[in-house]
């Protein structure tokens, strides 16, 4: 039976969801002396690191410079391991930049550390369910464990939950896809541990269309396998691979999830037989490290005080209130009818910064939200939703929360020249008029790019 205290419990800052954009939330509201709950639906953190075990965190490095911030913090953190638990890497696909490839389990071992030292009360396998408004406050949210419902009682909630579950039904308008339904599709990955890499990697062709060709001509592959996203793993006989993509799969569905899962498993195991059969450098390899679930690029858009616009990242625009900077190319995934796209959005050397009022919606003022629910268009989307970008957005939305409290104001009224310094001094880079340069922090990953 749990106590009175657990099943009722008053906090500063709810933080839902522990996905990168959550971890930024939760350990940037701790340390800044906040009482801080966050609550997890699975039994890990991370998001896409958890259901993508392996996945680099791509656009970490906007014009070759680290975002710095907590991601600089964390990489620096694994890369000083011995042996170093993460690297920066060159991206083989087009228009990405460096990216930091990491051991995905020390990675999940260092966040809890690291929320643990923040003094996070973190919750696991725990599902924001409802909340109860007053007036524009969100007073209370019902939570549900294995034990049954509980309440949390919260000065402000950040809504990280990549679906924005709550925010959506605290009354924030969004879109949910391209506004007709249609999504991105999601994907199930895995890795192939016993590769040859510099066999496999000697092929020119960065995504194996030759092979893949061949094939689905054979009906041995899905036809949506036409390019293979297949990358070096961190561990040198491993393969990462980020190619069964499933189309028309509704996020916000449980039952739709469910069945992409077990769609994606026959797709990856009919994708690792072909591998081992028919691709030089997998003779000895075998699949490994499946994914628990697909994962989800994207479901609701909420509308927030600025929606952040293609045409904004196209013109490098630097936002007075700019939180993260990034110059990831409009990466859209297998949309409807659509293709993979990867088309650079910015020029060499150029890029933008997101807007704080990207993450605030107009009326609820104890609420704000960080990671892929932001307020973006399609294709300002389809560029910011990067893993690196969404634990800044946290992070700076975990600011924001010390902020507005110290203050005793809305979230809408935080002031957001003191937000910049304040991730300034956090260590956030090429924000506030200041170039976005490389820190002598991550000088130890330099050497490996």
């Amino acid at each position: 039976m749990q106590s009175e205290a657990i099943r009722n419990t008053e906090t500063d800052v709810l933080v839902v969801g522990g996905g990168t954009a959550g971890f930024g939330a939760a350990v940037a509201a701790g340390r800044l002396g906040l009482s801080v709950c966050l609550i997890e639906a699975s039994s890990k953190v991370g998001g896409v690191m958890a259901f993508c075990p392996g996945m680099p965190w791509g656009a970490a490095y906007p014009a070759d410079a680290i975002i710095g911030g907590l991601m600089a913090e964390l990489t620096d953190r694994l890369a000083a391991m011995t042996p170093p638990a993460a690297e920066k890497r060159p991206c083989t696909l087009a228009n990405f930049g460096p990216e930091i490839h990491y051991d995905p389990e020390v990675a999940t071992l260092t966040m809890f550390e690291m929320l643990e030292e923040a003094g996070v009360d973190v919750r696991l396998n725990t599902t924001a369910i409802e909340p109860e408004m007053v007036g524009d406050r969100i007073a209370r949210v019902t939570c549900y464990d294995r034990h049954g419902p509980h309440v949390v009682t919260p000065r402000i909630v950040i809504d990280c939950s990549g679906d924005g579950d709550i925010s959506a039904k605290a009354g924030v308008p969004y879109t949910l896809g391209d506004g007709k339904g249609n999504m991105m599709g999601v994907t199930l990955s895995f890795h192939m541990i016993g590769a040859d890499c510099d066999r496999v990697f000697a092929d020119p062709d960065p995504y194996f269309k030759a092979h893949a060709a061949r094939g689905i001509a054979e009906g041995r592959l899905h036809p949506d396998l036409a390019q293979l996203y297949l990358m070096r793993g961190f561990h040198p006989d491993t393969v990462f691979c980020n190619s069964v993509v499933l189309r028309g799969v509704d996020g916000t569905d449980p039952q739709a999830i469910s069945r992409a899962t077990q769609e994606g498993r026959r797709r990856c195991h009919q994708l690792a037989r072909f591998l081992v059969d028919s691709v030089p450098g997998f003779e000895a390899a075998r699949l490994s490290s499946l994914g628990p679930t697909v994962g989800v690029r994207e479901t609701r858009k909420l509308d927030g005080l600025y929606k952040v616009t293609g045409q904004d990242l196209a013109r490098a625009t630097k936002f007075a209130d700019g939180i993260v900077a990034c110059d990831n190319p409009v990466d859209d995934v297998m949309r409807a009818d659509g293709d993979m796209t990867h088309d650079a959005i910015v020029a060499p050397g150029a890029y933008y910064t997101i807007p704080f009022r990207a993450l605030v919606p107009a009326r609820i003022s104890n609420l704000m939200f960080a990671g892929r629910i932001l307020s973006a268009d399609l294709v300002a989307f389809a560029s910011v939703r990067g893993m690196p970008q969404c634990m800044a957005m946290g992070q700076a939305a975990g600011t924001a929360a010390a902020l507005a409290s110290r203050a005793g104001r809305a979230v809408q009224e935080v002031d957001t020249d003191a937000l910049v310094r304040s991730l300034q001094d956090q260590g956030v880079n090429g924000l506030g008029g200041q170039p976005l340069v490389p820190p002598h922090q991550t000088d130890a990953l330099a050497s490996t790019a």
